[in-house]
């Protein structure tokens, strides 16, 4: 299998999409890729419970990058791990929905824990809202599966030479507004451990529950309950549920990893 090139890794910005009210977006640099036309060597997790459509992916990134290191999870759990133990990772490949995973709940979440590490999304959900929640939410780009590996592969190259890829076919200018957007926003400004607290309410857990589950005291979940429910603008931890299933839809929040 062919590479696309010989060299030095040369980092390069990633870009993210900032979505105005009015439908108009705009790309701003943060974080940092590889030049794609100049160098091999990448490091990519594929999170996709379909081993199938995880070997045809695996089998597209080889073809493009020729000694690229590609790994493979079926479960947000499962790329916990190999985030933990992989080193260095330059892009994760990421389904919508899978165990761990609903709606913009696993790119929440990485966002969150692993801000370093540029997501793509690869999804078979291409609405424009979809698309619109997942770069309001941080991620690189969004690439559904209904495309040909010959695109796919074309979308990755772009992607990592510092781009932010989107269907050509689809129109943000459409996608809804208003307050799911704001709620994105705010969302986006949760931290790591706000997040995971988020997450066990979504499950229905008390409080002295969640403390047990994250190792604090039941003092310091009260106070990131009351710093989530500030930043979402909700008066009530049912209200928070409500607000991110707007989103992220309801039922997976509990499968997050704790």
């Amino acid at each position: 299998m062919g590479g696309i090139g010989q060299g030095v890794k040369k980092p390069v910005k990633f870009r993210r999409v900032t979505i105005a009210a009015d439908g108009d977006w705009k790309v701003s640099r943060t974080g940092c890729g590889m030049d794609a036309g100049s160098m091999t060597g990448y490091r990519f997790i594929i999170v996709d419970d379909h081993p199938l459509f995880r070997g045809a992916l695996s089998q597209a990134l080889g073809d493009a990058f020729g000694d690229a290191a590609v790994l493979e999870a079926g479960s947000l759990d499962e790329l916990t791990e190999r985030l933990a133990t992989a080193g260095e990772i330059d892009l994760i490949l990421l389904d919508l929905t899978m165990p761990g995973v609903h709606g913009v709940s696993g790119l929440l979440y990485l966002r969150a824990q692993h801000p370093e590490v540029p997501v793509v999304i690869v999804s078979a959900s291409d609405d424009p809202g979809t698309i619109r929640h997942c770069l309001d939410c941080g991620a690189s780009g969004f690439i559904p599966k209904s495309q040909p590996v010959e695109g796919i592969r074309d979308a990755i190259r772009k992607i990592m030479g510092g781009e932010i890829w989107l269907p050509t076919d689809v129109d943000l200018a459409n996608a809804p507004t208003g307050e799911t957007a704001e709620l994105v926003s705010r969302m986006s400004t949760l931290t790591p451990q706000q997040v995971r607290v988020l997450m066990m309410l979504g499950e229905g857990l008390l409080n002295k529950q969640i403390a047990f589950k994250l190792g604090v005291s039941e003092a310091t979940i009260k106070a990131h309950v009351s710093a989530i429910l500030q930043k979402l603008g909700v008066d009530s931890r049912t209200q928070a549920v409500i607000a991110v299933n707007k989103i992220g839809g309801s039922g997976d929040w509990s499968r997050l990893p704790n």
